[in-house]
């Protein structure tokens, strides 16, 4: 594991000891960039609020991710059976991306309040589409030669999707998941930043009024954290559900 993220291991150490020189010659001025040990030093002075905060991010984000995967799953099943209902609303996906998360946060937030309920709607948003589009291909990428010989055989159209095209489009799928996480705690982030009473979000725009840049690093790298650790989650999750993928790839 070491050989293989050395490369990764380097480039962040270079990174972090030139942020760290540039602090200490003050080619930018101290209150504008901190340096790493001072960030470090404000994650350490903060870190019961940063936690309590992530809690809240977090549950938004687990939340939101679950009904996002859930209703996406249903949509690419119901998508994949009925063509019209593919050529109908298909369009309507791609349209929903070209409107920015930000432009729709604050309608969430007048429409249903300060509450959970317009964090958890925003999230869904976000994971919506890598999920639904990951698994469509997935469903549509069947060889179809294969189903015909199914069906041949008596295979009725859960048995074809339960054997053939859910193994097919687990790849997909999890590459979708894994975007789709990463998207849950941005989407959480960004709908706290408008409104809240709690979460990683509203710790922002709190630090930033107060001008506490090292804070404002702190709280970013933490985020990052959370997002690189649920990455990691859904990639074990793969391993778990997909482990002929490993054996190939060490063959």
């Amino acid at each position: 594991m070491l050989k293989r993220n050395l490369p990764s291991i380097l480039a962040v150490t270079i990174l972090l000891t030139a942020w760290q020189l540039v602090c200490l010659i003050e080619l930018v001025p101290p209150y504008m960039l901190p340096s790493p040990l001072e960030v470090l030093q404000a994650f350490g002075e903060d870190f019961p609020l940063l936690w309590e905060n992530s809690l809240i991010t977090l549950q938004e984000a687990f939340i939101g991710l679950f009904l996002g995967v859930s209703i996406a799953f249903g949509t690419a099943v119901l998508m994949d059976e009925f063509d019209i209902l593919y050529k109908a609303f298909y369009p309507l996906l791609i349209i929903t991306q070209t409107i920015p998360s930000v432009a729709i946060a604050p309608l969430l937030v007048l429409w249903f309040g300060y509450e959970m309920t317009p964090k958890i709607i925003l999230i869904v948003i976000s994971t919506f589409f890598p999920v639904t589009v990951g698994l469509l291909d997935g469903f549509r990428s069947t060889d179809k030669d294969t189903v015909g010989l199914l069906r041949s055989m008596g295979a009725t159209r859960l048995h074809i999707f339960r054997y053939l095209k859910f193994p097919a489009a687990l790849p997909q799928f999890f590459s979708g998941l894994r975007i789709a996480a990463a998207y849950s705690v941005v989407g959480a982030v960004i709908s706290e930043w408008l409104g809240g009473f709690g979460g990683l979000g509203v710790y922002m725009t709190r630090v930033k009024k107060a001008f506490a840049f090292d804070k404002m690093f702190a709280v970013i790298f933490l985020i990052s954290a959370i997002s690189l650790a649920l990455m990691a989650l859904v990639e074990l999750a793969e391993k778990k559900c997909m482990p002929y993928r490993n054996l190939d790839k060490k063959n």
